[in-house]
């Protein structure tokens, strides 16, 4: 805050309304450099990054976990049958409102006789083989959901947190619309053909991250390799999780109009990588099967070595300071509620290059938190990121005489 004297401020008010030739007042603090992040530049050249594994897929998408950045993918947002891939929706609406308190892990499930009925009592189909009008822990019907991919354990589920399939069918796509799944809708909690059941792959991949980020120990029976029940054992359908390592999810699907979809996720060091694959065609089962996985699997190892991941001003270390009118203080220091995630080729973090939007002048009082601006993070002139800036501090609005000065410099200042 700058504290003149009365007289002085209203001598230096009337002589510059009488007089053009007025000493100019002190002139208004710049702006500091935004700040670039602190990591050391590579010392080798970038590599020349491929173009990424071509799917036999409809439909196909390689996302970053962590920051959410789409490095890849073909019709992402082409809607398609997911077929059992809806396990994930339902294994999510569990899992928040198992958080939520509304049901409990040790709640015992009725296996009703349409979910044994329909879920595939009898058949060939996912069937996680609960007897009809029998319970079982609500945590065991949710493992058997997705470790077997049982629909009569999806039905089971969705009645009774919901009521009834239809019910548990809004709720699903109430959690959905939450997540940004904008061109998905579900009418049933198994993924069985229905008419205006969907998925596109940018929403699997959205899907998958949700879970995974927001409930890591419901995303870990995804990774289970098989389920035992009534002394009978079956295993996960995902082949991934016998070929590598690295990958812990995420769920299989496949009915006549889906053709064959995998979405699989795998860590490696600090990254991770969602990848999803729909709508395979082959001339067999074990053919399709080769081609699903092996797609995935080249997808992600394509992401891992040819990507990175950072986190940008992370911390409460200010980005930029402002000049400040009004307050209590000459200027408010800005930075970011959160780091700011960004993925780009291995290599190249020396090459970003920060930029800050701001107002031109900026006037007290300021609120902790308060949106003052955004940093835009570019690469080669191009957007790859950008988060609001925010006040790191409070500033108190200044007194009249301060006030009054400053409204002075302002319009002195102005263009």
């Amino acid at each position: 805050m700058r504290c003149p004297s009365l007289l002085a401020l209203s001598l230096l008010i009337a002589s510059s309304l009488a007089v053009a030739q007025a000493p100019a007042p002190q002139p208004v603090p710049q702006p500091q450099p935004v700040p670039r992040p602190a990591v050391p530049r590579p010392a080798a050249a970038p590599v020349a990054i491929p173009p990424a594994p071509a799917s036999q897929g409809a439909a196909w998408i390689l996302m970053d976990a962590t920051s959410g950045q789409v490095l890849a993918g073909q019709n992402i947002d082409t809607p398609r049958s997911p077929a059992s891939m809806t396990k994930v929706m339902t294994s999510y609406v569990v899992a928040a409102e198992l958080a939520a308190g509304r049901i409990r892990k040790d709640d015992a499930v009725l296996i009703s006789e349409r979910a044994w009925r329909e879920g595939g009592a009898g058949t060939t189909g996912s069937f996680s083989g609960f007897e009809v009008n029998s319970r079982a822990p609500l945590e065991t019907v949710m493992t058997g959901m997705v470790v077997q991919s049982g629909n009569d354990a999806s039905i089971a589920l969705a009645e009774h947190i919901a009521g009834t399939e239809e019910a548990f069918a809004d709720l699903m796509n109430s959690y959905a619309k939450k997540i940004g799944m904008t061109n998905s809708h579900f009418v049933n909690s198994h993924g069985l053909d229905a008419p205006g059941q969907v998925i596109t792959a940018r929403d699997m991949a959205l899907l998958s991250r949700a879970l995974i980020t927001q409930f890591p120990e419901a995303y870990a029976l995804h990774s289970m390799k098989e389920f035992t029940w009534n002394g009978i054992t079956q295993h996960n359908r995902n082949g991934l999780l016998w070929k590598d390592p690295s990958v812990d999810g995420i769920k299989t699907g496949h009915t006549s109009t889906a053709g064959f979809n995998l979405a699989a996720s795998a860590k490696r060091g600090g990254m991770r990588l969602i990848s999803v694959v729909m709508g395979v065609e082959a001339d067999s089962r074990s053919a399709a099967f080769r081609i699903r996985e092996g797609d995935n699997l080249a997808l992600l190892n394509w992401g891992f070595r040819f990507f990175e991941t950072h986190a940008l001003f992370g911390g409460s270390a200010p980005i930029a300071t402002q000049p400040l009118f009004k307050g209590e203080a000459d200027t408010v220091s800005l930075g970011v509620a959160a780091p700011v995630l960004v993925t780009l080729p291995r290599g190249r973090y020396g090459d970003l290059q920060p930029k800050i939007d701001v107002p031109k002048q900026i006037v007290a009082p300021i609120a902790k938190g308060q949106s003052i601006g955004t940093v835009r993070v570019l690469l080669d002139g191009k957007e790859v990121a950008r988060a609001p800036l925010v006040a790191l501090q409070p500033v108190a609005e200044a007194g009249f005489i301060g006030r009054l000065y400053d409204e002075f410099m302002m319009w002195w200042n102005a263009e």
